[in-house]
Protein backbone atom coordinates (compact mmCIF):
# COMPACT_ATOMS: atom_id res chain seq x y z
CA UNK A 1 0.00 0.00 0.00
CA UNK A 2 1.40 3.71 -1.04
CA UNK A 3 2.14 5.56 2.21
CA UNK A 4 0.38 9.05 2.66
CA UNK A 5 2.40 12.19 1.47
CA UNK A 6 2.38 15.16 3.50
CA UNK A 7 1.66 17.99 1.35
CA UNK A 8 1.49 20.92 4.01
CA UNK A 9 0.57 20.88 7.55
CA UNK A 10 -0.16 24.30 9.73
CA UNK A 11 -1.39 24.72 13.34
CA UNK A 12 -5.00 25.94 14.18
CA UNK A 13 -5.49 29.55 16.25
CA UNK A 14 -5.89 26.87 19.32
CA UNK A 15 -2.25 25.23 18.61
CA UNK A 16 -3.62 21.80 17.76
CA UNK A 17 -1.31 20.48 14.10
CA UNK A 18 -3.64 20.67 11.06
CA UNK A 19 -2.17 18.50 7.87
CA UNK A 20 -2.88 18.10 4.28
CA UNK A 21 -1.94 14.11 2.78
CA UNK A 22 -2.67 12.50 -0.05
CA UNK A 23 -2.96 9.00 -1.42
CA UNK A 24 -3.62 6.99 -4.79
CA UNK A 25 -6.16 10.28 -5.42
CA UNK A 26 -7.58 11.01 -2.25
CA UNK A 27 -7.06 13.99 -0.26
CA UNK A 28 -7.44 14.14 3.82
CA UNK A 29 -6.94 17.03 6.39
CA UNK A 30 -5.86 15.77 10.10
CA UNK A 31 -6.31 17.89 13.16
CA UNK A 32 -4.09 16.44 16.07
CA UNK A 33 -3.92 13.22 13.64
CA UNK A 34 -7.80 12.45 13.27
CA UNK A 35 -9.28 13.06 10.16
CA UNK A 36 -11.45 15.94 9.68
CA UNK A 37 -12.41 15.44 5.81
CA UNK A 38 -11.53 13.14 3.13
CA UNK A 39 -12.17 14.37 -0.67
CA UNK A 40 -13.78 11.35 -1.14
CA UNK A 41 -16.66 12.19 0.89
CA UNK A 42 -18.33 15.47 -0.19
CA UNK A 43 -21.96 14.55 -0.67
CA UNK A 44 -23.64 15.84 2.12
CA UNK A 45 -21.71 19.20 1.43
CA UNK A 46 -23.95 19.20 -1.91
CA UNK A 47 -27.14 18.70 0.13
CA UNK A 48 -26.00 21.57 2.27
CA UNK A 49 -25.98 24.22 -0.82
CA UNK A 50 -28.98 22.68 -1.54
CA UNK A 51 -30.70 23.43 1.38
CA UNK A 52 -29.67 27.23 1.35
CA UNK A 53 -29.38 28.08 -2.01
CA UNK A 54 -32.76 26.40 -4.02
CA UNK A 55 -34.60 29.74 -3.96
CA UNK A 56 -31.70 31.86 -5.09
CA UNK A 57 -31.52 30.23 -8.79
CA UNK A 58 -32.90 33.14 -10.59
CA UNK A 59 -31.76 36.12 -7.65
CA UNK A 60 -29.52 37.71 -10.50
CA UNK A 61 -27.58 39.59 -7.19
CA UNK A 62 -27.88 37.05 -4.17
CA UNK A 63 -25.63 37.38 -1.34
CA UNK A 64 -24.78 33.80 0.14
CA UNK A 65 -21.38 33.17 3.13
CA UNK A 66 -20.52 30.31 3.22
CA UNK A 67 -18.34 29.78 6.76
CA UNK A 68 -15.51 27.09 6.12
CA UNK A 69 -13.64 26.25 2.99
CA UNK A 70 -12.69 23.34 3.69
CA UNK A 71 -11.85 21.26 0.54
CA UNK A 72 -14.16 23.61 -1.65
CA UNK A 73 -16.95 21.39 -2.47
CA UNK A 74 -19.48 23.19 -0.47
CA UNK A 75 -18.56 26.50 -2.09
CA UNK A 76 -18.39 24.61 -5.61
CA UNK A 77 -21.76 23.06 -4.94
CA UNK A 78 -22.90 26.55 -4.04
CA UNK A 79 -21.43 28.52 -7.18
CA UNK A 80 -23.66 26.17 -9.44
CA UNK A 81 -26.56 27.24 -7.79
CA UNK A 82 -26.55 30.55 -8.21
CA UNK A 83 -26.40 33.35 -11.08
CA UNK A 84 -23.49 35.46 -12.76
CA UNK A 85 -23.88 38.18 -10.90
CA UNK A 86 -24.06 36.40 -7.53
CA UNK A 87 -21.43 36.91 -4.83
CA UNK A 88 -20.51 33.89 -2.57
CA UNK A 89 -18.57 35.51 0.37
CA UNK A 90 -16.31 32.71 2.26
CA UNK A 91 -14.94 32.77 5.63
CA UNK A 92 -12.13 30.75 6.50
CA UNK A 93 -9.88 30.89 10.10
CA UNK A 94 -7.10 28.82 8.77
CA UNK A 95 -4.49 30.58 6.05
CA UNK A 96 -3.28 27.37 5.04
CA UNK A 97 -6.86 26.06 4.26
CA UNK A 98 -7.03 28.69 1.81
CA UNK A 99 -3.40 28.22 0.41
CA UNK A 100 -3.60 24.06 0.20
CA UNK A 101 -6.97 25.12 -2.10
CA UNK A 102 -5.37 27.63 -4.25
CA UNK A 103 -3.01 24.83 -4.70
CA UNK A 104 -3.02 21.01 -4.63
CA UNK A 105 -7.06 21.20 -3.77
CA UNK A 106 -8.21 23.64 -6.39
CA UNK A 107 -9.01 21.20 -9.13
CA UNK A 108 -10.73 18.61 -6.83
CA UNK A 109 -14.40 20.80 -7.06
CA UNK A 110 -13.08 22.84 -10.01
CA UNK A 111 -11.14 25.49 -8.84
CA UNK A 112 -14.01 27.59 -6.80
CA UNK A 113 -11.76 30.55 -5.27
CA UNK A 114 -10.65 31.21 -8.87
CA UNK A 115 -14.48 32.25 -9.81
CA UNK A 116 -15.16 35.65 -9.88
CA UNK A 117 -18.25 35.73 -7.86
CA UNK A 118 -16.00 34.11 -4.76
CA UNK A 119 -14.58 36.62 -2.12
CA UNK A 120 -11.91 35.34 0.37
CA UNK A 121 -12.11 36.67 3.88
CA UNK A 122 -9.40 35.16 6.04
CA UNK A 123 -11.06 35.93 9.40
CA UNK A 124 -13.83 34.02 12.18
CA UNK A 125 -16.79 33.58 10.54
CA UNK A 126 -18.16 35.08 13.50
CA UNK A 127 -16.67 38.27 12.53
CA UNK A 128 -18.11 38.16 9.43
CA UNK A 129 -21.53 37.83 10.42
CA UNK A 130 -21.13 40.39 12.73
CA UNK A 131 -20.03 43.00 9.98
CA UNK A 132 -23.12 42.21 7.82
CA UNK A 133 -26.24 42.80 9.48
CA UNK A 134 -29.08 42.16 7.23
CA UNK A 135 -26.98 40.93 4.56
CA UNK A 136 -27.11 37.46 3.31
CA UNK A 137 -30.21 35.81 1.25
CA UNK A 138 -28.32 32.64 2.71
CA UNK A 139 -25.28 31.30 5.14
CA UNK A 140 -24.28 27.81 5.15
CA UNK A 141 -21.83 26.91 8.13
CA UNK A 142 -19.40 23.76 7.44
CA UNK A 143 -17.31 24.74 10.36
CA UNK A 144 -15.79 21.87 12.24
CA UNK A 145 -17.89 19.18 12.62
CA UNK A 146 -21.24 20.74 13.77
CA UNK A 147 -22.61 21.98 17.02
CA UNK A 148 -19.30 20.42 18.98
CA UNK A 149 -16.30 21.56 17.87
CA UNK A 150 -13.58 19.37 16.44
CA UNK A 151 -10.75 21.76 15.28
CA UNK A 152 -10.65 24.13 17.78
CA UNK A 153 -12.61 25.32 20.91
CA UNK A 154 -13.13 28.69 20.11
CA UNK A 155 -15.92 27.38 17.15
CA UNK A 156 -17.76 26.44 20.24
CA UNK A 157 -19.21 29.90 20.29
CA UNK A 158 -20.64 29.92 16.29
CA UNK A 159 -23.15 27.59 17.63
CA UNK A 160 -24.19 29.24 21.13
CA UNK A 161 -26.87 31.77 21.61
CA UNK A 162 -24.77 34.63 20.38
CA UNK A 163 -23.67 32.78 17.55
CA UNK A 164 -26.66 31.84 16.49
CA UNK A 165 -28.75 35.19 16.87
CA UNK A 166 -25.70 36.65 15.01
CA UNK A 167 -26.31 34.45 12.38
CA UNK A 168 -30.19 35.24 12.42
CA UNK A 169 -29.53 39.60 12.29
CA UNK A 170 -27.09 38.93 9.40
CA UNK A 171 -29.79 37.17 7.19
CA UNK A 172 -32.61 39.14 5.12
CA UNK A 173 -35.87 39.18 6.26
CA UNK A 174 -36.36 36.09 4.30
CA UNK A 175 -33.39 34.10 4.46
CA UNK A 176 -31.94 30.75 5.39
CA UNK A 177 -29.14 28.99 7.41
CA UNK A 178 -27.94 25.65 6.63
CA UNK A 179 -25.19 24.16 8.91
CA UNK A 180 -23.47 20.89 8.32
CA UNK A 181 -23.27 18.76 11.42
CA UNK A 182 -21.59 14.66 11.64
CA UNK A 183 -24.70 14.04 14.29
CA UNK A 184 -27.81 15.51 15.29
CA UNK A 185 -28.49 17.71 18.26
CA UNK A 186 -31.05 18.54 19.95
CA UNK A 187 -29.96 20.98 22.33
CA UNK A 188 -28.95 23.32 18.95
CA UNK A 189 -32.51 22.40 17.29
CA UNK A 190 -33.81 23.94 20.49
CA UNK A 191 -31.63 26.82 19.95
CA UNK A 192 -32.32 27.69 16.73
CA UNK A 193 -36.27 28.22 17.31
CA UNK A 194 -35.88 30.14 20.01
CA UNK A 195 -33.47 32.71 17.89
CA UNK A 196 -36.29 32.93 15.15
CA UNK A 197 -36.05 30.26 13.05
CA UNK A 198 -38.49 28.14 11.27
CA UNK A 199 -36.73 24.85 10.94
CA UNK A 200 -36.45 21.69 8.96
CA UNK A 201 -33.66 18.89 9.86
CA UNK A 202 -32.68 16.96 6.93
CA UNK A 203 -30.04 14.07 6.72
CA UNK A 204 -27.96 13.12 3.90
CA UNK A 205 -25.50 11.06 2.96
CA UNK A 206 -21.23 11.55 2.59
CA UNK A 207 -20.90 9.67 -0.63
CA UNK A 208 -24.51 11.07 -1.90
CA UNK A 209 -25.95 7.77 -3.87
CA UNK A 210 -23.04 5.62 -2.40
CA UNK A 211 -23.83 5.57 1.03
CA UNK A 212 -21.50 6.50 3.50
CA UNK A 213 -21.80 8.04 6.86
CA UNK A 214 -25.43 9.85 7.90
CA UNK A 215 -24.89 13.92 8.27
CA UNK A 216 -27.35 16.19 9.69
CA UNK A 217 -27.95 19.52 8.11
CA UNK A 218 -29.87 22.04 10.51
CA UNK A 219 -32.12 24.38 7.81
CA UNK A 220 -33.36 27.36 9.18
CA UNK A 221 -35.57 29.99 7.69
CA UNK A 222 -35.49 33.40 8.68
CA UNK A 223 -39.58 34.18 9.19
CA UNK A 224 -40.30 37.81 6.92
CA UNK A 225 -42.79 38.63 10.62
CA UNK A 226 -39.51 37.78 12.35
CA UNK A 227 -38.91 40.12 15.15
CA UNK A 228 -35.56 38.76 16.58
Amino acid sequence: MNAWELLGETRTPDGSDMSLTARAGEFVIRVSGKTLMSSRQHGSEEVLAEAACKGLRTSPEARVLVGGLGMGFTVRATLDLLAPGATVTVAELVPAVVDWNRGPLGPLADHPLADDRTKVRVEDVSITLREHVNHFNAILLDVDNGPTAFTTDANNALYENDGVAAAHAALKHDGTLAVWSAWDDRKFEHRLRFHGFDLEVVTARSRSKKGGAHHVIFVGRKSPTSGR
